[in-house]
């Protein structure tokens, strides 16, 4: 497996990659490539793609971690290049999401309208795991959420009487490797909480990740939150991790200052081998 991340907030020294607010990693195997999200942007994500390579047109399928416009807003100009595309999701990912700045609602979610998103792509949408091609899969919902969640007090979404709620992030997913050494845990944003998410993985595919990478919106979690978070990981061995996106630096500082070498950035235009 090789992955590589395509988009990111910083960006490898000396690469000619771009990078903007967002996320977006290639998984290439033996049985074809997977992109998990988009980032912010139709320019960044084909720029990127064509200093990776990769033609749009050599992508098997795409799975999005969530509907957060960081993480698809891509998706309109991938689908003008690759129409029919696989997308793997979780099945709330069609719902309105919403930012609250200065008093007033915005959106965002996906930038394509549902019925749209339909005609133009072969949506398959599941709580539950799903292959996406052979040893990588999504993780299904992360229903259980006992540790802190990576939230957000401006996200909203609507109920079914017009009033806002705190956004429950149900479409919260990340992306499993099956790999020689063992697990490659993939996050996008870790809306349902990097704790939360590894005792998903443990529960459905019985066993511990070898590796962490991607974001685990960890910007605005407290020291208590931090020491419970080394704690785990301490315990799990520490995995190797390649924390990006939305994690935030005292977090990383954080990680890098518990576990020293495990810990590695992993900006746009870095390409991790399993």
């Amino acid at each position: 497996m090789k992955l590589i991340c395509l988009i990111d907030n910083a960006v490898h020294p000396h690469s000619n990659f771009w990078g903007e607010h967002g996320l977006a990693f290639l998984v290439e195997s033996e049985e074809g490539r997977v992109l998990f999200d988009t980032g912010a942007s139709g320019a960044v994500l084909m720029h990127n793609l064509e200093m990776a390579h990769i033609a749009p047109g050599a992508i098997s399928a795409l799975a999005l971690s969530h509907a957060h416009s960081d993480h698809t807003g891509g998706v309109p100009e991938l689908l003008e290049r690759r129409p029919g595309l696989p997308i793997y999701g979780h099945s709330d990912l069609l719902r309105g999401r919403f930012s609250q700045r200065g008093g007033e609602m915005r959106t965002r979610g996906l930038p394509l309208a549902s019925e749209i998103l339909r005609q133009r792509a072969d949506l398959r949408l599941s709580e539950e795991a799903q292959e996406i091609l052979p040893g990588i899969w999504t993780t299904g919902e992360i229903a259980e959420r006992a540790e802190p969640e990576g939230r957000s007090a401006h996200h909203f979404v609507r109920q079914g009487d017009g009033g806002w709620v705190p956004d429950p992030y149900r479409d919260d997913m990340a992306l499993i490797l099956e790999c020689p050494q063992g697990l490659v845990l993939v996050c996008g944003c870790c809306h349902a909480g990097l704790l939360n998410t590894l005792a998903h993985v443990r529960r459905a595919f019985g066993q511990d990740p070898m590796a962490v990478v991607g974001g685990m919106h960890l910007v605005s979690a407290d020291d208590l939150h931090l020491r419970r978070l080394v704690e785990v990981l301490r315990r799990l061995g520490p995995p190797a991790l390649y924390p990006n996106h939305c994690t935030g630096q005292m977090a990383y500082v954080a990680l890098a200052q518990a576990f020293g070498d495990a810990v590695s950035p992993c900006s746009a235009g870095t390409t991790l081998e399993f």
